[in-house]
């Protein structure tokens, strides 16, 4: 394993959070609310966005597309470009951008126009998440990492709480144009918070050369595999050209960048030669799953709420409230134990919670009892939060402070796809089930939701094999 500058994990557990760090984490998590915000506003927003702008759902769905393959393009040189530039000046670039995006997406007079702004929101976005993530690593130096992912988690967690119920209120009582102009008191205040209060940062790898090669393989094998997931579901299933052919593109491109990543002699774009640390590598599994069981619920849980139940748009998103009450609950527990105890075991835990917490929804009615939904919802929250902090602070642990950039390239990548492969699987299962039991009653769509929900199960159960990879012990091992 790489040992460095974040190697220190057996830190004194009494030791406090430096004041330093905290500060910095509350400025990066102000600007880190709003690509998070806008990603949940947008799912419950589609179908107004529809009506508004009289375009088809098909067509709708390249405001989330064309964002989503944005991100996918410019992760790859997230790393690179903070070498060159400096980490606060990178941050407040992916501020700027998403800004920008954020008010032309408000001033759009037609769908093709929406469609441009938002992916240059997407540029914005896919510069800032993996650099929230450099910065706040890099910061603490190894240690407490489980603490401070239980920090820098928050956007992650009040994204799926207050985004849900904006967006709501937004369809229900503003114009479509307000889902975009909620980011920009958000960007302005991040962007005076990072002006004056992080650290000024000097580039370290100004004369590294963009590894051209690697760019040029690894974005546009992103960019494919994105799109053919995204597919799936107006294709309804993956055994379609429009699906089959940029999967196949993308996965050829992937694999050539892997070899070529890995017989260069110079710094390749994303190194891969992290997967050597064990955990690292269980560490980028666990993260793809995360993705899938996250975005997979994203698509069923509203689904359930408005097809099942017959409720309103804000109506679900005030139900779905208590899941990221349970994610908020968890958060510090789950920090504290992955630095005492090793991040092994709180996956264990977390992922039994998270199958707890989905079994009521694989066996519900049509007039299942929602107070006992909800406290179900709380549990799963409750796990998905300790699995994605345990696992992201086992990402980072014995990495050196040069590894950061690759990482939060790595670790973020897998996340993405794992959301996109997950929201692709669930959608077709879900269409598939739907066939199947026909749609002529609600008994049998519920039931078509059951069986949907145990495939989510199924993929939850893959993480206690793959948690054994990570370290089981408070000094970070691989034992």
């Amino acid at each position: 394993m790489k040992q460095g500058n974040l190697s220190k994990t057996n830190e004194s557990t009494r030791e406090r959070l430096d004041p330093a760090i905290v500060k910095t984490a509350i400025i990066l998590i102000v600007g880190g609310l709003a690509p998070l915000f806008d990603t949940t506003i947008m799912n419950v927003a589609l179908h107004s966005l529809s009506s508004s702008l009289h375009a088809s759902i098909s067509t709708i769905q390249w405001i989330m597309t064309g964002y989503l393959l944005a991100m996918g393009m410019i992760i790859p040189i997230t790393g690179w470009s903070a070498g060159r530039l400096g980490n606060k000046r990178m941050w407040m670039i992916g501020l700027v951008l998403f800004l920008i995006g954020s008010v032309l997406s408000g001033l759009s007079w037609n769908i093709a126009s929406l469609i441009t702004f938002r992916v240059l929101q997407g540029l914005g976005g896919g510069i800032m998440i993996p650099m929230l993530t450099t910065m706040i690593m890099q910061a603490a130096g190894g240690r407490k990492l489980g603490s401070l992912m239980s920090i820098i988690s928050l956007p992650a967690l009040l994204g799926p709480i207050l985004g849900p119920v904006l967006g709501g209120v937004i369809v229900n009582d503003l114009s479509w144009r307000w889902i975009f102009y909620v980011n920009v008191p958000i960007c302005i205040a991040a962007l005076i918070l990072a002006w004056v209060g992080l650290p000024a940062d000097k580039p370290v790898q100004q004369r590294q050369k963009l590894d051209i090669i690697g760019f040029a393989l690894l974005s546009p094998a992103l960019v494919a595999l994105l799109y053919s997931l995204g597919q799936v579901g107006s294709q309804g299933g993956f055994a379609k050209w429009d699906v089959i052919l940029p999967l196949i593109i993308g996965a050829i491109l992937l694999i050539a960048f892997i070899v070529y990543a890995l017989t260069i002699p110079s710094a390749p774009l994303v190194d891969l030669r992290l997967f050597r640390v064990r955990s690292f590598t269980g560490a980028s599994i666990l993260l793809f799953l995360t993705g899938l069981a996250t975005y997979g619920a994203m698509l069923l849980l509203p689904l359930y709420y408005q097809q099942i139940g017959g409720e309103s748009v804000l109506t679900t998103g005030l139900m779905l409230i208590p899941q990221g009450v349970g994610s908020l609950l968890s958060r510090g527990l789950a920090g504290k134990l992955s630095d005492h105890h090793g991040p092994r075991l709180v996956v264990l835990l977390s992922s039994a919670l998270c199958v707890i917490g989905t079994l009521p929804f694989a066996m519900v009615g049509p007039h299942t009892n929602l107070v006992l939904l909800g406290a179900a919802l709380i549990v799963r929250g409750m796990g998905l939060s300790g699995v994605t902090i345990a696992v992201m602070s086992s990402a980072f642990q014995g990495l050196r402070r040069e590894d950061i950039p690759h990482a939060s390239t790595a670790t973020r990548i897998a996340q993405q796809i794992g959301g996109a492969f997950g929201a692709a699987v669930f959608a077709v299962v879900l269409d598939h089930q739907l066939s199947s039991h026909g749609m002529s009653g609600i008994a049998a769509q519920s039931s078509a939701f059951d069986n949907t929900f145990w495939w989510s199960i199924g993929f939850t159960i893959l993480a206690f094999l793959f948690a054994f990879l990570l370290p089981g012990n408070k000094r970070g091992s691989n034992g």
